[in-house]
């Protein structure tokens, strides 16, 4: 029952976490989302980080950067798996958005490289997606249930019709 979900949107360089059914979202352009999901407990997050630079191509990730994320990431972490998660019930996706590639050189590590790594030292398995358009994408995350879709910005009674029948 979607339609009787509270829907709560999630900025830029913020994170929500829940154990009660809702439904997140995040409008990424230039950004990702981490959709972290602790089914043992029945909680769920998201956490929504911009990483895209005024050139429109991947920040290079400097110290600061690199230290205020994982402060995040960190918090982020704790506030969906407690103390004592089994990773084995965790289940995490990143979905992002970048701009179709120019001529430039980019980055050959990115924001999504270091949270999948950063998972990956705490025995938390990720995939990823990485959607290059210019328009924007809105990403859809039930965290009791750990379901997560991709719609357009503007699509999401469209997203809600496609997820209740899968």
């Amino acid at each position: 029952m979607l339609k009787d979900l509270t829907e709560v949107a999630v900025a830029p360089d913020t994170y929500h976490v829940s154990p009660e059914p809702m439904l997140m979202i995040a409008d990424l352009h230039g950004a990702l989302a981490l959709c972290l999901h602790d089914e043992g407990r029945g909680v769920g997050g998201l956490l929504h980080l911009k990483f895209m630079g005024g050139t429109g191509r991947p920040s290079d990730v400097t110290d600061n950067t690199l230290s205020s994320v994982l402060v995040v990431l960190d918090k982020f972490k704790r506030a969906v798996l407690g103390n004592s998660a089994r990773r084995d019930e965790v289940q995490a996706r990143i979905l992002a958005h970048a701009l179709p590639p120019t001529d430039a050189g980019e980055p050959s590590a990115s924001l999504v490289d270091l949270i999948q790594a950063d998972l990956a030292d705490g025995k938390i398995a990720c995939g990823s997606q990485t959607t290059r358009r210019t328009e924007g994408v809105r990403v859809c995350f039930q965290p009791f249930e750990g379901r997560v879709w991709i719609c357009g910005p503007n699509d999401l009674r469209a997203a809600r019709k496609l997820s209740t029948g899968s």
